[in-house]
């Protein structure tokens, strides 16, 4: 299973003090040295970490396959189509979410996101939808001729956080108004949601890819997924980089998911 690195809080860290480090470039060498497959990004409207600049330097500069995640946004669309990383990933956006909240409904602004992964296409880039586990949004992501889906893995994280960790003795709680045995059964058919998605995504011939809150304590029941291609995994890698730095925190993870 590939491991795709999202080294977008790399760029959130140098934003918080607005100065030049550090610098999200400087992790490409690491990422390939470590093992990682593929860099992820997010070139979100708002430019709250990566920006315009990281984006290009890192294309221009990549040992590695570049995987940009971004919105229907026109102004993002035709950047990206002059620079032309290898993969988008369409998500959806909103300007007041801390992080992407779920996956993009393909039957709302359908015009827009085809149109969008037509550009996209006639460039010659290749184009995944970040989307729910459902089935007709994998349905309607094949008729809208994308080359492959990530499954939002969001509410699995949080459902496991809610039931394995002391997240719901914190101010981030999840899932208060369901007991530990309403929690792990709700758990138990979220990752046979995933399972059958992805089974069914591969029988009508899209690559599948999946991501969204996976950490070192929760990748394994998807890394078991062996039909999955690839996982992107950010914010835990970088987290757990600042005490055990890059290179050790990557190969953790490939550790995890290489079996």
């Amino acid at each position: 299973m590939k491991l795709g690195v999202n080294i977008d809080h790399i760029a959130t860290l140098r934003e918080a003090r607005q100065i030049n480090e550090p610098d999200p470039l400087q992790a490409i060498g690491i990422c390939k040295n470590a093992g990682a497959e593929q860099i992820t990004t997010h070139l979100r409207e708002d430019r709250r970490h990566i920006d315009d600049f990281d984006v290009r330097r890192i294309i221009e500069s990549s040992f590695l396959p570049v995987n940009v995640e971004c919105s229907i946004n026109e102004e993002i669309v035709e950047i990206l189509c002059k620079l032309k990383p290898n993969r988008i990933t369409i998500v959806p956006e909103n300007r007041e979410e801390v992080t992407t909240e779920g996956g993009l409904d393909l039957f709302k602004n359908s015009n827009r996101i085809k149109s969008a992964i037509n550009k996209f296409l006639e460039n010659d880039i290749m184009v995944s939808l970040f989307i729910d586990p459902e089935i007709s949004q994998i349905e309607e992501a094949k008729n809208l001729n994308a080359d492959m889906i990530e499954l939002h893995t969001g509410k699995y994280a949080n459902l496991g956080l809610a039931l394995n960790s002391n997240l719901n003795y914190t101010k981030h709680k999840l899932f208060t108004k369901f007991n530990r045995k309403e929690l792990s059964k709700m758990l138990e058919d979220e990752i046979k949601l995933i399972k059958d998605s992805v089974i069914f995504a591969n029988d009508i011939g899209l690559g599948v890819a999946a991501g969204h809150g996976l950490n070192y304590q929760n990748v394994l029941p998807i890394a078991q997924i062996k039909e999955i291609e690839e996982l992107n995994i950010g914010h835990s890698i970088i987290a757990n980089s600042i005490f055990v730095g890059l290179e050790r925190a990557i190969k953790d993870m490939k550790d995890l998911i290489s079996f």
